[in-house]
């Protein structure tokens, strides 16, 4: 009980410092973001389960280094957060956020890799003007979609669904929450997910 209501309290003030921080971030730049208007929710079919052992995946990130699922195996749990496109409202919103949650992932021996579809370069320009990320951001851009196509979270367009996976030491899948491409996935959720674990 005690553990629900601290969660509680914390997704709240997340969400209200979260949509705080991340309008703040989005309004610096909101000239260069491409707002496509509402999309369907959801156009993939996930391929993978809670309980199953997640697919490793080896991509590059902004970073110039390539980062795999493997390398936090037996170390930390990982977030793994997959985005439509940089550069978009939502998306732009959602990964800033976590930057007020940095504490509690660390609490959590958690791990975000940010996946996208789009191009290092595309990453590297759009994170940067966010002031950058404390997580490594991954391009899973070519070949386009292999990790996306893997985990069952491709869309039809070429993007991914916005979803997060957590996955625990020993490599297996969590927890996941395929959320509508039209909505920031709530970070009490993430973080209620995470305590479980712990």
């Amino acid at each position: 009980m005690k553990r629900t209501i601290r969660a509680a309290f914390l997704g709240l003030v997340f969400a209200v410092l979260a949509g705080t921080a991340a309008h703040a971030v989005s309004e610096s730049f909101k000239g260069m973001i491409y707002d496509n208007g509402p999309l369907k929710a959801t156009d993939s079919k996930l391929k993978v389960r809670v309980g199953e052992q997640a697919p490793d995946f080896t991509l590059r990130s902004i970073s110039g280094k390539k980062v795999s699922l493997s390398d936090y195996k037996g170390k930390n749990n990982v977030v793994i957060s997959f985005i439509p496109a940089a550069w978009t409202p939502v998306c732009s919103d959602q990964w800033p956020g976590y930057a007020l949650a940095q504490d509690v992932f660390k609490k959590n021996e958690a791990m975000v890799l940010g996946i996208s579809t789009d191009n290092i370069p595309s990453l590297y320009a759009w994170t940067s003007q966010m002031n950058g990320v404390w997580f490594p951001v991954l391009s899973d851009f070519w070949p386009h979609g292999e990790v996306a196509r893997m985990y069952g979270v491709l869309r039809s367009d070429g993007t991914a669904d916005r979803t997060i996976l957590i996955v625990d030491k020993k490599g297996r899948i969590r927890y996941i929450g395929l959320h509508s491409i039209n909505t920031r996935p709530p970070l009490e959720e993430i973080i209620q997910e995470l305590e479980r674990i712990r």
